[in-house]
């Protein structure tokens, strides 16, 4: 794994982020089409590669405000990431994320932090992720965030 590739691994993680801030669903959901996205505590994944399944996940779970064009009103910060080779094509990534938000009656605040675990592979020259498990050990009032219950009761 050379600089380039750890650049365009670096990228699609902060690319995640990106999309999601700005409330643009379907291509988040994009980039987890070929991978395994599992949520904190849950032993299966909530999408498989090939569903095409995380943009309706999003939308069941994420409050997206239209006065803000569809945006969530946050912004995920990812930190601290390490990125390590995982056999021939393949890689790695462990990284931390808190997620902020804000809005007219909601002072800016952190609403949660943990870390992602990816893997990746390189298919016909380009990055993509195979796996995301999420793991949460942060929780702030998600309220305004979430459209579901979700965290420590």
């Amino acid at each position: 794994m050379d600089a380039l590739d750890y650049f365009a691994i670096q990228n699609l993680i902060h690319r995640y982020a990106d999309l999601l801030d700005r409330g643009k669903v379907d291509e988040v959901g994009a980039l987890f089409d070929h991978a395994d996205v599992y949520m904190p505590e849950e032993t299966e994944p909530w999408s498989r590669a090939g569903q095409n399944k995380m943009a309706e996940i999003f939308r069941q779970w994420t409050r997206f405000y239209p006065e803000a064009d569809g945006r969530p009103r946050t912004r995920h910060v990812t930190t601290n990431l390490i990125i390590e080779p995982d056999g021939p094509n393949r890689a790695k990534a462990q990284s931390y994320v808190i997620v902020f938000q804000s809005k007219e009656d909601f002072p800016i605040q952190p609403i949660i932090g943990g870390t992602y675990n990816d893997k990746f592979e390189k298919v016909d020259g380009t990055w993509r992720f195979t796996e995301r498990r999420e793991e949460m050990s942060l929780y702030g009032d998600l309220s305004n965030h979430l459209l579901q219950p979700y965290g420590p009761t």
